[in-house]
């Protein structure tokens, strides 16, 4: 059965970030891709998650204060320690956090919250490829930081989904070894016995 949404799927591939150039996407796109990120499953209809945009000067202004936090966090960093942390969201011209809003709600755990924060951080990705941009989804130390979180626009109780960055890739995109396929799935035979 040929389908074009079936083979993105299965040639759906991360281009290196470094290998994200612009134009990024404009207004119009950046609203089609989070409406596309928006049509994922959500028990209770929490939208427990939301997307930050990064772009522009802000990119330059992050790095900045990410080195700094750094050089806090390790003492002083070697020249292309530094830059490497400078650079962290300004490679591609474009980088949409996806931000896990916890809800309090007595019967949807958070797991299932956080996993439907995935889903949508997945549909940006594709909906990005879909309108011929290269993403990479990454996260990364700061994610985990309190300090790094607030820098980044998090508010305390928020968590990182994944940060997509986002550009035009003109150059190929590397195979990965993938996993058997057969040795991800099998057939419930069931606690009984026969």
């Amino acid at each position: 059965m040929a389908s074009p949404v079936l083979d993105h799927l299965l040639a759906r591939a991360s281009a290196p970030i470094h290998e994200l150039t612009g134009p990024a996407p404009g207004d119009d796109e950046i609203e089609t891709m989070i409406r596309a990120a928006s049509r994922v499953p959500d028990h209770g209809r929490l939208a427990p998650w939301r997307f930050i945009l990064y772009r522009g000067g802000a990119r330059e202004k992050v790095g900045e204060r990410l080195a700094e936090l750094a050089e806090r966090r390790e003492g002083p960093l070697a020249d292309a320690r530094r830059q490497q942390e400078r650079t962290r969201f300004s490679r591609a011209p474009l980088v949409i956090g996806v931000i896990h809003i916890p809800r309090d709600n007595p019967k949807i755990p958070a797991w299932e919250m956080f996993l439907s924060g995935g889903a949508a951080a997945m549909n940006l990705v594709h909906a990005a490829n879909a309108m011929g941009y290269g993403t990479n989804w990454i996260t990364n130390w700061y994610s985990d930081d309190a300090e790094g979180r607030a820098i980044l626009g998090l508010a305390p109780h928020e968590r990182v989904i994944g940060f997509v960055h986002i550009g035009r890739h003109d150059g190929e995109l590397f195979e990965r070894p993938r996993p058997e396929v057969k040795d991800l799935y099998a057939d419930y035979s069931g606690p009984w016995s026969e």
